[in-house]
């Protein structure tokens, strides 16, 4: 038994070094996985960051509006775009003559100087915190703009040019944009030459309202805050409708807002109500008589208009155009704002009155189309870094959503913010 013992010990001893080998090969091979792990993430999260930062695209731009600008401004600005296109048939001497006034408004203004708009350089006004100013004096602003940043992105204007489908059979293939938005206006015809859809949701803004406009061509063409009125009755019993104060009855709900707005050259007015039954409302939805909104008109605007600039009257007032009655205020929003076609790899989204449009004039119109352009920078990212089409149709469904969120949140609030308040 004396002999054995040593045996056994060494027995012993060869199995236990033989778990410390094993144990330390596991840990080896543990921490060599662990590392090449390691390795490879960081290798590919580097792979992936010096691609998504290399990646540009090219980008085409159909509507030089102010929306459509505005666009192009978010492109350049993004780091994402290589070559950037604008596309307009209107040449610039029609572009920048536009006299009418805009109403950018806080949240437009803020936005706007995200982008490095300098306010101070622009003709315009300021008025509670609203900046007002002719769309022509915006667009050329916006356009000496994309002139200075020729020198980081080849930037290329082309007044006078149709969107056509010739005009896309003469870019070579490899040449396509990878991103086409469409900016060309409630009557462009763009969307249908790329084969998108022109189906419409129709929504109710449960509102009813009127324009108003005068034309003067002795007054300044210069820009001017809008004014604004509130709770307004109007006594039409020399019309047929029995005299009444129907905001002396508790139950029926306030009555209507008037806008004045425009250059005192082009002036602009909107009368606009909350949907009601009330006899005043009924009245003038259904009048035949079209003197009686032009009268309405014309004693609103003496009775609230600036100091300075001349009273409507008799001689004057031929003039004016106006609508004959109060009509329900709608939203129209096209029911396809982007799409993808495949055979190109090219997306295409659809922005300012050409995605919705109002058919009231509330002098604020510009802001609707600037909603839809908050989203564009990442739109932009987002298709640039694409690794394939699955990444491009998610960014398209995000650039869809908003668009919807956009019109939903203008159905609910859009005449609240631009008329009521």
């Amino acid at each position: 038994m004396n002999v054995l013992q040593p045996q056994n010990a060494r027995v012993g001893d060869i199995g236990e070094n033989a778990d410390e080998r094993y144990r330390a090969l596991a840990i080896d091979t543990a921490v060599s996985t662990m590392v090449a792990v390691v390795v490879y993430v960081m290798v590919k999260v580097s792979l992936d960051g010096i691609r998504q930062w290399r990646a540009r695209i090219s980008m085409l731009i159909v509507g030089s509006g102010p929306v459509g600008l505005t666009a192009a401004l978010v492109a350049v600005r993004s780091g994402k775009v290589l070559k950037l296109t604008v596309l307009d048939e209107r040449y610039r001497s029609a572009l920048l003559c536009r006299p009418q006034q805009i109403a950018l408004d806080p949240r437009s203004v803020k936005f706007l100087l995200g982008l490095g708009v300098d306010f101070d350089n622009m003709e315009g006004c300021w008025h509670n915190d609203h900046f007002f100013t002719r769309i022509g004096v915006f667009q050329e602003y916006l356009l000496s703009i994309l002139e200075q940043k020729k020198q980081k992105v080849e930037v290329k204007v082309q007044l006078g040019t149709k969107f056509t489908e010739e005009y896309l059979r003469k870019i070579p293939h490899n040449n396509w944009p990878r991103v086409i938005v469409v900016a060309d206006g409630s009557c462009g015809d763009s969307c249908s030459v790329l084969g998108i859809s022109s189906d419409y949701t129709v929504e109710s803004c449960h509102a009813y309202g009127a324009n108003a406009t005068i034309e003067r061509l002795d007054q300044r063409q210069v820009p001017t805050p809008e004014i604004r009125a509130h709770s307004l009755y109007f006594d039409l019993s020399a019309y047929g409708m029995e005299a009444f104060r129907e905001h002396r009855n508790p139950t029926t709900k306030p009555g209507f807002h008037l806008k004045i707005y425009g250059t005192f050259r082009n002036r602009y007015m909107a009368l606009v109500c909350p949907a009601s039954d009330t006899k005043t409302v009924r009245f003038l939805r259904h009048t035949a008589s079209s003197s009686i909104m032009k009268n309405i008109f014309h004693h609103s605007f003496n009775a609230y208009k600036t100091d300075v600039e001349p009273r409507l009257n008799d001689m004057t007032l031929h003039h004016m155009q106006c609508s004959r009655r109060l009509f329900e205020i709608q939203l129209s929003h096209r029911r396809i704002s982007a799409a993808y076609i495949e055979d190109d790899n090219v997306a295409v989204t659809v922005e300012g009155e050409a995605a919705r449009v109002l058919n009231f004039d509330t002098g604020c119109g510009v802001n609707l189309g600037m909603r839809g352009l908050e989203s564009m920078g990442t739109f932009i990212y987002r298709t640039a870094t694409a690794v394939d089409q699955n990444d491009v149709l998610e960014a398209l469904a995000a650039k869809i959503q908003h668009s919807r969120q956009v019109a939903e949140a203008f159905k609910h609030t859009g005449m609240a913010d631009s008329m009521y308040e």
